[in-house]
């Protein structure tokens, strides 16, 4: 719309004009505030494995336990993974025994062999809770150690009356129930730690719903048997090892995350489930592969 001018009738654009800037800042401001919304995720640092409660000592090199959750790999991480788990999983070995610094809460129950791990097939791991049963599909042909490591530890009773103790809804930007930890802290484990495997690169949802994978430390071959069951489509960086499917009892999961959190940072949708969730036992059944097909050879017909 033109507007008449103070100068001998001269028609002018004034007012197209201001609106265009107007419609300029407002394109400016929108496009400021996405990148601040961004800038605000990528300083959101959860950890999978709970708040910094220790040290974790593997092969004289530390970290701590934490983990960043801001959708892109830790480049921080990644410099500073240790040379002995880098040197452990090119010689090939699942396991790497690991040496608690004071306060850390491991538990001692020995560790798997690195020999003759189950390479195929798959397994079910049961996981009985107070909340109701929940069957985890296995992979073994994909997560050969780190299936062996649950197995292990299931047969050893280390899950045996423990709890879930963290617990995120999709305020925190990620859906998953986090078990594991005979501590119930978030700084327990087993007093040795697997190498990565089966890690979903190029994939989106890197984890999606129904998805079991294993917590680690934010470095290389730091995982053990603290793990994480996805209820929720999760965009995480593609470093943690995916063991399973959820084939039963999801709904279970999901259940216990409509409750909500409690904790410190309960506003945010990150701490302990408002249910508790008791685990009585997890046991894994040995690995089964696909019958063969009956022969249809001539030495079979009659």
């Amino acid at each position: 719309m033109s507007l008449q001018s103070d100068r001998g009738g001269e028609l002018t654009l004034a007012s197209s004009r201001n609106r265009q800037r107007a419609l300029a800042r407002a394109k400016l401001e929108r496009q400021m505030a996405r990148r601040a919304a961004a800038a605000r995720k990528r300083r959101q640092v959860l950890a999978i494995v709970g708040i910094v409660a220790a040290v974790l000592v593997v092969g004289g090199g530390t970290t701590a336990l934490v983990v960043s959750l801001n959708g892109k790999d830790s480049g921080k991480a990644k410099a500073s993974s240790t040379a002995s788990a880098k040197a452990t999983e090119a010689a090939g070995s699942c396991y790497t025994k690991a040496t608690a610094q004071s306060g850390q809460k491991l538990k001692d129950v020995g560790m798997p062999s690195n020999s003759d791990v189950p390479k195929s097939g798959t397994q079910t791991m049961t996981i009985k809770t107070n909340q109701g049963e929940v069957d985890v599909k296995l992979d073994t042909a994909k997560a050969p150690c780190n299936v062996n490591s649950f197995a292990y530890l299931a047969s050893k009773k280390f899950f045996d009356n423990t709890t879930c103790h963290r617990l995120t809804t999709k305020a925190s930007g990620l859906e998953v129930l986090q078990c594991g930890d005979p501590s119930g802290t978030g700084s327990g484990g087993p007093t040795y730690t697997v190498k990565d495997e089966n890690l979903p690169t190029g994939k989106k949802p890197t984890y999606p719903a129904g998805t079991v994978a294993v917590a680690n430390t934010g470095q290389p071959g730091s995982g053990s048997s603290q793990f994480f069951i996805v209820y929720g489509n999760s965009d995480l960086p593609a470093s943690y090892s995916v063991i399973g499917t959820v084939s039963k009892g999801l709904d279970k999961v999901q259940a216990i995350a409509k409750k909500g959190v409690t904790g410190a940072n309960a506003s945010k949708g990150d701490g302990a489930p408002k249910e508790k969730v008791k685990i009585s036992s997890i046991r894994v059944s040995a690995p089964s592969t696909s019958s063969p097909t009956p022969s249809t050879s001539a030495s079979n017909k009659s």
